[in-house]
């Protein structure tokens, strides 16, 4: 053997992984120190978490690769960026996460993630502190959490409205809100919310109650709630709150963090209103939502996306079904349609 080949390091196989494993791994067990409930101090929805997890995954992908060579900038950001969309996987591989939430968080953790990356290397390249710099990112999360756990949530409330033209009259539109039957996934196709996770509807029936009017929702997975009906002008305008059971979401329906009418998103109120134009009619939709966050700057623009891709879908919903449905006659009563 020659004195060349002798002095050759040894690679290990896959050591080039090694970054990216062992950042992804640091943040999974982030993520099972924080599996609180909402009312706990250390919970994944908290800003300590939300935060400092995907730059704690960041630092120790480029705290790694450094301790085998020199790495480029671009390294420096992609690499954490990658750590932590194999973090967020790892969650959902070990059901302490659901698709929802990991694809609605996951932009975020890789930014936050590819920045602590830059901040690394500069440490890396400039002071002799990269082992001090990835203990602090590793108990900084715990101390954050515990200052901000008596801090209430931010509420942000808002609302969104869609419309659209219905080659249809009230009535005909009238019938197929207040009773949606036999729903078919390929009917909600553009509902992004749909294709991240959420069970698709099933049926929406309206009925009468000894305390008034309510539709009944129900959704795959045995999803169910009702919408109480605050305001009813026959083929006009139509507008009901929600009420929610103990059971209406089972376990693992939806990821915890994003149940309606939970401690970070509720559903409100959501109305319709109905204008005839030159025999068609003009629906528009109103929804509006709460968003309680410690990263409301992020969540309130995709809930706003998420909402309002919803509502446009409702509508296309309610039009093609209007459109394609039998005609209602002269003496048909829309209110004849709701099944008891």
């Amino acid at each position: 053997m020659t004195e060349k080949a002798a002095s050759k390091p040894t690679v290990l196989p896959f050591s080039a992984l090694y970054p990216f494993v062992g950042g992804a791994l640091t943040g999974i067990a982030l993520r099972i120190a924080f599996s609180g409930a909402p009312d706990d101090i250390f919970t994944a929805m908290s800003g300590a978490f939300i935060y400092l997890a995907p730059m704690l995954v960041g630092t120790f992908t480029v705290y790694v690769a450094e301790r085998r060579k020199r790495r480029s900038w671009a390294y420096y950001f992609f690499a954490p960026f990658v750590a932590n969309a194999l973090f967020v996987l790892g969650t959902m591989i070990i059901l302490i996460e659901g698709m929802i939430c990991a694809a609605i968080i996951l932009p975020l953790f890789g930014v936050l993630g590819g920045v602590s990356g830059l901040i690394m290397g500069a440490i890396v390249r400039l002071t002799n502190w990269p082992k001090q710099t990835v203990y602090a990112f590793a108990v900084l999360p715990f101390i954050v959490a515990s200052l901000e756990s008596g801090v209430p949530l931010p509420d942000r409330v808002a609302a969104i409205e869609r419309t659209v033209v219905v080659n249809a009259k009230p009535a005909d539109v009238w019938r197929q809100i207040l009773d949606a039957q036999s729903i078919d996934s390929a009917e909600l196709e553009n509902a992004w919310l749909f294709r991240i996770g959420v069970p698709l509807p099933l049926a929406g029936t309206t009925h009468s109650t000894a305390t008034g009017t309510e539709r009944r929702v129900t959704m795959g997975k045995k999803i169910y709630f009702d919408e109480v009906f605050t305001d009813l002008q026959e083929h006009q305008y139509i507008r009901w709150t929600y009420r929610y059971y103990a059971d209406s979401f089972p376990r693992f329906a939806l990821d915890e963090h994003v149940v309606i009418g939970g401690s970070y998103f509720d559903l409100k109120d959501t109305s319709y209103t109905l204008a005839q134009r030159e025999g068609k009619t003009v629906l528009t939709v109103r929804m509006q939502y709460r968003v309680s966050t410690r990263f409301n700057w992020y969540a309130d623009p995709l809930a706003q996306f998420l909402m309002g891709n919803l509502a446009q879908s409702n509508l296309e919903f309610y039009r093609h079904r209007s459109e394609a449905q039998p005609k209602v006659g002269p003496n048909s009563a829309g209110s004849n349609s709701r099944s008891g």
